[in-house]
């Protein structure tokens, strides 16, 4: 199993470039960086936790680009992550040029992870209807993919729309995507569109049977198995094992917000050290 961190990286935290330094030299494979345009200050959908008031650092996230440009800056392996695009709201023919770009300039380790998104009047304020952000986000990804791939690439859907235009840079390699959500059709959309599946942790209760279905879908559809990172993820290292023997490639955990960069280094070594039991076995 691989592991990684997800980190709030924002304009009063240590800059991403220093933390991305820290997450590579205590051995980690990835750090994944999350993605808001704005908070709207007057909001009816509640947050993760299901509460209406959000922790401060959602408000004040850097662009996920250029925070993983910074990141790339100062690493050399590092998988850079966005943990997770809210690819839905965004225009796909600028976000596959930023994507395409950071991918270049990191020597090919970008890794996509895209979202719908939750706050719904986030969404609205793009000009999308948020009924609308589940077909929105595949027909994003599938134009991105054309850009990316083809020397010439055109796309005509409901939401997306360009005539035959050239789009460079193309990615070092294919830009994985991993398709984030634990609701009940996420599994159709990351068999539809997806490279893998990047759910939060609901428990193994919950997320055995749902990984055994992946792997019975995409055995029955002649596919490789799809594999699955998962975030929010148990520091058990018996839980761990278990999830790896179920299909999950990666287990992500949270970095907190602070401005403190020792902080952070504490934190990143204190995971270094679930890790290294894992590794012990």
């Amino acid at each position: 199993m691989r592991f990684g961190v997800q980190w709030f990286a924002t304009d009063e935290t240590p800059p991403p470039g220093a933390v991305a330094a820290l997450t590579e030299a205590r051995g980690f494979e990835s750090l994944f960086v999350t993605d808001h345009t704005h908070i709207p200050s007057e909001r009816r959908t509640p947050g993760p936790d299901g509460a209406l008031e959000l922790p401060r650092y959602y408000a004040r996230t850097l662009d996920p680009f250029v925070a993983l440009t910074d990141a790339a800056a100062t690493t050399s392996t590092l998988v850079l992550g966005t943990g997770v695009l809210l690819a839905a709201q965004r225009d796909p023919l600028a976000t596959a040029k930023a994507a395409a770009s950071v991918d270049h300039l990191s020597g090919g380790r970008l890794l996509l992870g895209v979202g719908a998104g939750w706050n719904l009047e986030e969404v609205a304020a793009h000009g999308l209807d948020p009924s609308q952000r589940f077909s929105a986000l595949r027909e994003h990804v599938e134009a991105m993919r054309a850009l990316w791939t083809q020397e010439v690439a055109a796309y005509n859907g409901r939401h997306v729309r360009f005539a035959a235009a050239w789009s460079w840079p193309k990615p070092v390699k294919p830009i994985r995507v991993l398709v984030a959500g634990n609701g009940p059709t996420v599994l159709d959309r990351v068999l539809a569109f997806g490279d893998g599946w990047a759910p939060a942790d609901a428990g193994e209760a919950a997320m055995l049977p749902r990984l055994a279905e992946l792997r019975e879908r995409t055995d029955a559809a002649g596919r490789a198995p799809l594999p699955t990172t998962l975030f929010v993820a148990p520091r058990d290292v018996a839980a761990l094992a278990r999830y790896a023997d179920a299909g999950v490639e990666r287990a992500v955990w949270g970095l907190s917000g602070t401005s403190d960069l020792d902080e952070i280094e504490r934190e990143l070594d204190d995971l270094a050290g679930t890790t290294a039991a894992y590794a012990r076995g």
